[in-house]
């Protein structure tokens, strides 16, 4: 059952990072996507009425698919019921190399997640 509140950025940035598979928060290619508080912004988080968008830098060699599954499972009951789109900005890699990557597109943050329900994409 998703919590209906009013979803907290703050809550929701701290879930993503905690994520193995995620290295950071994005800003996206202009700095846009953020949430705006009074004094502050949570880059890389951006809630609207319909939707809250996560931008991250993900950890290679992490598929997609488990990228994704990992912040739905981390995100689940944090976002007030609205549907989630991952969006993968960057990749952290060895030796400091950045790859542009993929968008996985929004839906809701299911409650049950199989360990093995999409099967494995490397990026490279």
């Amino acid at each position: 059952m998703n919590d209906h509140r009013e979803p907290d950025p703050d809550r929701i940035a701290a879930a993503v990072l905690a994520c193995p598979q995620v290295a950071g928060l994005h800003g996206g290619r202009f700095g846009e996507v953020a949430t705006y508080l009074p004094g502050r912004r949570v880059t890389g988080i951006r809630i609207t009425p319909t939707e809250v968008a996560v931008h991250v830098v993900a950890r290679y060699p992490a598929a997609v698919t488990e990228i994704d599954r990992g912040i739905r499972r981390a995100l689940h009951g944090r976002t007030g019921g609205l549907p989630v789109t991952v969006v993968i900005e960057d990749l952290a890699v060895a030796g400091g190399e950045r790859v542009a990557a993929a968008t996985v597109p929004a839906g809701p943050v299911p409650s049950n997640l199989p360990g093995d329900a999409h099967p494995q994409e490397n990026l490279s």
